[in-house]
């Protein structure tokens, strides 16, 4: 069997395992299906997973991670919705003289109103559109004109957009942890958050991230190239994590940075 014949084929039977906690990618550089696991794989669904790998042989290997894969959602800069939820905003876009901000969609899924503290003194404005699962990103419409929208990251100001590729310098940012750096390890990823939340073609790198920081930018130099979906660990430890990538989200609704 071709090894691309292989390799497509144990990523389709993992796919089919419906196992929560897992996320998959093809390393480029060796050819192989790299399956990651998350802490909360265990018992029959693991004895499932490794059943699997075995059928492919050296086509698929596992990596067991620290901490359970999820998305990063807390219930800041932070944005809070009328549903309890707690964000980071993406990056500032717009649409001819209408602001928005993008956000992650599992943070966006309810047709909230968002507002810049906890409680409800300064609301943002409506959600406008979410995708999730399958993608992950939603859109905020801005309707207060009294809250200010730059087209900057924290001090960064963000000139446009780029796609990832594996070894690129990279950093996100975040209302939880602030502004984290590491490198792409992987692209096209799927990660499966369990409840049939599964997310294709996704960004994976080697930087931290926590609850709250669902929704922050990953971005290179004056670039946004991504909105943080979710990962494994925290910035204690170590972590791995995973971003939908900008470019389809502003395509999808005519939008574009400043």
């Amino acid at each position: 069997m071709p090894a691309s014949t292989s390799v497509s084929g144990a990523a389709s039977a993992v796919e089919s395992l419906d196992v929560p906690g897992t996320a998959w990618t093809v390393d480029e550089r060796t050819g192989t299906l790299r399956v990651l696991a998350g802490s909360t794989v265990r018992g029959a669904d693991l004895a499932r997973l490794d059943r699997t790998v075995e059928r492919f042989g050296g086509a698929v290997t596992v990596e067991r991670l620290d901490g359970p894969l999820r998305t990063l959602l807390s219930g800041g800069d932070g944005i809070y919705s009328s549903t309890g939820v707690r964000c980071s905003a993406g990056v500032n876009v717009q649409s001819g003289a209408t602001y928005y901000f993008v956000t992650a969609g599992h943070c966006a899924e309810t047709n909230a109103t968002w507002y810049t503290g906890s409680g409800t003194a300064t609301p943002v404005g409506p959600t406008t559109g979410t995708s999730f699962p399958g993608n992950d990103y939603g859109v905020v419409r801005y309707t207060n004109t009294a809250v200010p929208h730059p087209g900057t990251v924290g001090t960064v100001d963000i000139t446009g957009t780029a796609t990832a590729h594996v070894g690129q310098q990279v950093c996100r940012r975040g209302a939880t942890t602030g502004v984290r750096c590491g490198v792409v390890t992987a692209l096209n990823a799927t990660v499966n958050y369990g409840g049939g939340d599964i997310v294709y073609g996704l960004i994976q790198t080697n930087i931290c991230a926590e609850p709250g920081d669902s929704g922050g930018p990953l971005y290179a130099g004056d670039k946004i190239i991504g909105i943080l979906s979710g990962g494994s660990g925290d910035c204690a430890s170590g972590g791995t994590t995973y971003y939908q990538p900008i470019q389809e989200v502003l395509s999808a609704y005519g939008l574009t940075v400043y």
